[in-house]
C-alpha cells in the first residue's frame, strides 16, 4: 500500500506504526514483524507467536493491528508457514477461519481457494470473487479442473487473508469472497543490524508420499542496497489415506527460485526501489487429467507448469510533505501449463474430448498500479486518504493439436480501476473507513473465439463500502461494514462454448450487498502477570443477485453460463487466542450457510462448519515450542447451484483430525543457527473426506525440516 508502514517489504525493518497507546504493551506481538531480522532473533522471540489477532495487517489501508481492523483478517507469518511446512494452498489455509482449499486433497496442482463459500474447483469466476496477489501483483490461472495457484510456498514469508467485500476498494470490484495476499522473502529477514551476509540451508522430509525438499538462501547487504537469492527443489509421490488406499496424484517435481533486490534512495532515505522475480517450475508425471477431483474417467497425463511473477515497486514517502506518500508498481505475471502423454490419447477429438489432447494453456497479466496516501490529520482527528489508479491487461491463450478449445476460450481482458478510501480516526475511539471504486472493463475475444460466436464486451462495475469501529472501553470494541459491489463476467463465462452450447454474451453483472457486524475483546493479566486474551467475532450476510452459474443442463443451443436470480450466504466466525509466558491456546470457528433463491437449496461451494483448537507450551530458555491442534468438522449436504441434485464434491460427513508440532531453535551454543520443525498430521490416521473435495484426505504424515543459518 502507499503508506511506508503498509509496505510489506518493510516488515523486517524498523517501523513507526500508529498504534493506540492503551494497547501498546498488550500488542507487543507486533514485534513479530521484526523476527526476520536474524535467525537468532526468531529463536529468542517465542512469546506472541500464536497471538494472531495481535499482528499487523497491511492489506486494508494503513497498517493496523488485526484486532483493531474493522474486517475479518488473518496474517500468517514465517513461523506459521515453517510450522505448517506447507506444500499447498490447503496446508497454508488450514485452521484459518472462513478460508480453505477446494479441489484435491493431496495434489498441489489441483487446489483452488474458497472464502466464506465463494470459490470452487472450476474457478471460472474466482479471479474476480477472490483476488490473489504476490507482492502486490495480480495472479490468476484457470484451466479445466486444474486449480488456480502454482507458486512454491517456500518462496513466501507472509500470507494475509482478508475476508469479505470490504477489500473491493483497494483490490477490485467484485471481490465478494476476499483477498489472499502473498509476500516473498526479503534479505533483511536473514540479516541483523551490522551483518552483511547470511546463508541458510534447509532440508525436509515427509513420510506419507516420501516427499523430500532442499533449499538454500543467500542474503547480502551493501550500503543502501540488499539482495536475496533463493533456490528450492522438492519431490512428492502419491500419498495414502487413513485406510492405506493410494490417492491418485502422480509424482511431482518442483523447482523454485527467487531473486530480489531493494535500494534505499534519496537524501532523506524516503525512497526505495524493490525489484523481484519469482519462478516455480513444476512437473507432474503420470497424474490424473482431472487434477481437482481425481476422477479416473479422464485417465492420466504428464503436466508441466511454469509460473513467473516480476514486480518493480518504487515508493516515495516525501518527508517534507504529508500529502505525498506515493507507490508505483509495475508487475508482470505469467502461468503456462503444458499437457502431454495422455493415457487415453486415442480418444482425443474436437469438442469435450479435446481435454485428452496434447495442449497448452496460459495466462499473462501486466498491471500498473499508482497509489498515494495523504495525511490530512488535524486536531483530535487522524485523517488519511488513499487514492489510486490501476491498469491491467490479461491475455488468455489455449492451443491443442485439434484446434481451439471451447472450454478454455482465448481472449484479452483490459481493466482500468479508479478508487479512493478514507480512514478517519477520532480521539483513538471512533474509526470510519469509507471507500469507493469504479472499474471499466473491455473483454476482446481472439480470432478463434470470434469464429465460435464471441464478440467484444465493454462494461463497468462499481463498489462502495463504509466500515466503522467504535471502542466502548479499553477492553471492548464493536465494528461493522456495509458494502455493495458488482462483478463483471470473466472471459471464461462470456466465451466458453462446447457441446453445442453458445457463448454467454448477455450475462448480467453479479451484485453483492453485504452487512458485517462484529465485536472484539482484549484483556491483560487475566490469569497471570503478562498474559493476554484476544477475541474477535464477526457475523456476515451476503445478498447475491444475478449469480453466474454453469448452465450445462440446459442442453445444446443454450448459453454455456446463466444468471441465477438470487442467492444468500451468511454466517459467523470467531477467533480467540490466549498467550502467557509458558503456554498458549487458540480457537478459530467458522460456520457458513447459504441458500439458492430459486431452489431453496444450499449452494454447492458452502464449506462445512468447523472449529480449530490449539494448545501448546513454550520453553524459551531452550528454544522449544510444542503443541497440539485439533480440527472438528460438521457434516454437510450441498446441492449443485440452480438444481436439486446433491453435489458429491461439496458434501461430506462429520469428522475430526489431530496434529502435533514441535519447533526447536537454540539461540546460543554450538547449535546456534539451527532450526528444527516436526509436524505430525492426522496423528490417529483417520480416514475422511473434507467438504469441497471429492477424494479422501491423506492419512498419518510426519513432516520434518532442519535448517542451518550462518551470518557474518
Amino acid at each position: 500500500m502507499a503508506s511506508p508502514s503498509a509496505d510489506p517489504s518493510l516488515e523486517g525493518a524498523t517501523m513507526s506504526i500508529r498504534l493506540p497507546a492503551p494497547r501498546a504493551c498488550l500488542l507487543s506481538t507486533v514485534t513479530i514483524l521484526a523476527l526476520g531480522a536474524s535467525p537468532a532473533a526468531a529463536q529468542d522471540q517465542a512469546e506472541g507467536v500464536f497471538q494472531m489477532l495481535g499482528r499487523i495487517i497491511f492489506g486494508t489501508g494503513t497498517a493496523r493491528v488485526a484486532i483493531d481492523t474493522p474486517q475479518a483478517v488473518t496474517a500468517l507469518e514465517q513461523e506459521d508457514l515453517d510450522r505448517k511446512q506447507a506444500g499447498s494452498i490447503g496446508d497454508i489455509l488450514k485452521g484459518v477461519p472462513g478460508a480453505q482449499a477446494a479441489g484435491a486433497t493431496s495434489r498441489p496442482m489441483g487446489q483452488a481457494f474458497n472464502i466464506r463459500g465463494i470459490g470452487n474447483t472450476e474457478q471460472t469466476a474466482s479471479e474476480e470473487r477472490i483476488k490473489v496477489v504476490v507482492d502486490g501483483a495480480p495472479k490468476f490461472f484457470e484451466a479445466y479442473r486444474l486449480g488456480s495457484f502454482f507458486a512454491d510456498p517456500e518462496l513466501f514469508k507472509r500470507v494475509e487473508i482478508l475476508r469479505g467485500p470490504a477489500s473491493s476498494t483497494l483490490y477490485g470490484s467484485g471481490t465478494i469472497g476476499g483477498v489472499v495476499a502473498f509476500t516473498t522473502k526479503d534479505a533483511s529477514d536473514f540479516l541483523a543490524e551490522g551483518e552483511t551476509t547470511a546463508l541458510r540451508f534447509k532440508g525436509s522430509y515427509a513420510t506419507n508420499g516420501e516427499g523430500t525438499g532442499i533449499g538454500v538462501i543467500s542474503a547480502h547487504r551493501a550500503g543502501n542496497a540488499e539482495f536475496l537469492a533463493a533456490l528450492n527443489a522438492s519431490t512428492d509421490n502419491a500419498m495414502e489415506d487413513g485406510s492405506g488406499t493410494r490417492l491418485e496424484a502422480g509424482d511431482v517435481e518442483t523447482t523454485s527460485a527467487l531473486l530480489k533486490g531493494k535500494w534505499t534512495l534519496g537524501d532523506d532515505g524516503d525512497q526505495d526501489l524493490t525489484l523481484s522475480f519469482a519462478r516455480t517450475d513444476g512437473f507432474l508425471n503420470d497424474g490424473p487429467v482431472d487434477q481437482t477431483t481425481g476422477t479416473a474417467g479422464f485417465g492420466t497425463h504428464d503436466l508441466s507448469v511454469l509460473d513467473d511473477t516480476l514486480t518493480a515497486t518504487w515508493h516515495h514517502g516525501v518527508a517534507a510533505n504529508d500529502l505525498i506518500d506515493l507507490t508505483v508498481q509495475l508487475s508482470y505475471g505469467k502461468t503456462d501449463t503444458s499437457k502431454r502423454d495422455f493415457s487415453l490419447a486415442f480418444a482425443c477429438a474436437p469438442g469435450r474430448s479435446a481435454v485428452l489432447c496434447d495442449s497448452d494453456y496460459g495466462y499473462e497479466t501486466t498491471s500498473l498500479k499508482i497509489e498515494n496516501l495523504a495525511d490530512l490529520s488535524t486536531g483530535a482527528w487522524e485523517n488519511y486518504l488513499t487514492t489510486g489508479l490501476q491498469l491491467s491487461r490479461q491475455e488468455r491463450t489455449a492451443t491443442s493439436i485439434v484446434g481451439p478449445l471451447g472450454f478454455h476460450p482465448e481472449g484479452r481482458d483490459e481493466r482500468l480501476g479508479l478508487y479512493a478510501q478514507g480512514e478517519f480516526v477520532w480521539n483513538d475511539r471512533l474509526t470510519l473507513i469509507p471507500g469507493l471504486r469504479v472499474d471499466f472493463g473491455d473483454r476482446t475475444p481472439s480470432a478463434a473465439t470470434i469464429a465460435a460466436g464471441g464478440t467484444s464486451v465493454e462494461d463497468s462495475a462499481l463498489s462502495a463500502k463504509l466500515s466503522m469501529m467504535y471502542k466502548l472501553s479499553d477492553a471492548v470494541s464493536v465494528f461493522g461494514t456495509l458494502a455493495s459491489t458488482e462483478r463483471m463476467p470473466t472471459l471464461d463465462e462470456l466465451y466458453s462454448a462446447e457441446n453445442g452450447q453458445t457463448p454467454s454474451l448477455n450475462l448480467e453483472k453479479e451484485e453483492a450487498r453485504t452487512v458485517e457486524l462484529g465485536a472484539t475483546f482484549q484483556r491483560e493479566g487475566l490469569l497471570a502477570d503478562g498474559d493476554s486474551l484476544l477475541l474477535k467475532t464477526t457475523f456476515f450476510h451476503n445478498d447475491l443477485t444475478n449469480l453466474i452459474i454453469s448452465n450445462t443442463d440446459a442442453g445444446a443451443g443454450a448459453p454455456r453460463f446463466a444468471n441465477v436470480r438470487s442467492a444468500k450466504i451468511w454466517g459467523g466466525e470467531l477467533e480467540a487466542s490466549y498467550d502467557a509466558d509458558w503456554w498458549f491456546a487458540s480457537m478459530a470457528y467458522s460456520n457458513v450457510k447459504s441458500r439458492d433463491g430459486g431452489t431453496g437449496r444450499q449452494l454447492q461451494d458452502t464449506p462445512a462448519a468447523n472449529v480449530a483448537l490449539t494448545l501448546g507450551a513454550k520453553l524459551p530458555d531452550r528454544g522449544l515450542t510444542l503443541g497440539w491442534k485439533a480440527y472438528y468438522y460438521d457434516g454437510i449436504t450441498n446441492y449443485t447451484t440452480g438444481t436439486d441434485t446433491v453435489n458429491a464434491i461439496g458434501s461430506s460427513d462429520s469428522f475430526d483430525t489431530h496434529d502435533l508440532f514441535v519447533t526447536w531453535g537454540p539461540s546460543t551454543g554450538v547449535l546456534e543457527g539451527f532450526a528444527v520443525n516436526l509436524t505430525v498430521e492426522n496423528v490417529f490416521d483417520a480416514t475422511y473426506k473434507p467438504s469441497l473435495m471429492r477424494e479422501n484426505a491423506p492419512g498419518l504424515n510426519a513432516k520434518l525440516s532442519v535448517s542451518k543459518s550462518v551470518t557474518w
